[in-house]
């Protein structure tokens, strides 16, 4: 599970979780069970019921402290992917921004500071897949792709620990 917490204006403010919130962020970023129903085994480890670890999760995306809940996977073992970039005039990025992240096949965008400056992430069932959801958003923005192909792997743990403030 992977979870990001927010900016938000003032940072000094943290948004107001539960016990079970912060639980499940610090406990289950690795170790997920791989089991039929693991959100059923999260809430026996826990002690609560299986509806409250899912509405904990479901709050926690709404807050935006969560961004998804999903296995990492060794680079085109299931799959295709690949990193993407767009040079976007600073009037359209919202649009294009709004465009490209509206595709299933993209899990992630983001904007850099650069003359690539919209950077996203395009995955699918195999490369053909991938080629033609980058083709159309080339066409559809009338901007150019760059693709960003994979050259060497490395795997981050992204995992970490929050430090969480006492109440």
């Amino acid at each position: 599970m992977a979870a990001a917490v927010p900016q938000s204006d003032d940072s000094n403010m943290a948004p107001a979780l539960d016990a079970l919130q912060r639980a499940l962020i610090d406990g289950y970023q690795h170790g997920f069970p791989m089991t039929p129903r693991p959100y059923a085994a999260i809430a026996e480890a826990e002690g609560v019921t299986e509806e409250a670890v899912l509405e904990a999760l479901a709050g926690l995306q709404e807050l935006g402290v969560l961004g998804r809940i999903g296995a990492v996977v060794r680079p085109h073992r299931a799959g295709w992917s690949t990193l993407a970039a767009l040079s976007v005039p600073e009037a359209r990025l919202e649009e294009v921004a709004a465009l490209v992240s509206a595709y299933p096949e993209v899990n992630h965008n983001y904007e850099r500071e650069h003359r690539l400056n919209l950077w996203f992430v395009v995955t699918g069932c195999d490369r053909a897949r991938v080629e033609a959801v980058l083709r159309d958003i080339e066409e559809r923005c009338a901007l150019e792709v760059l693709e960003l192909p994979l050259e060497e792997a490395f795997r981050l743990d992204l995992g970490f620990a929050i430090r969480w403030p006492q109440p």
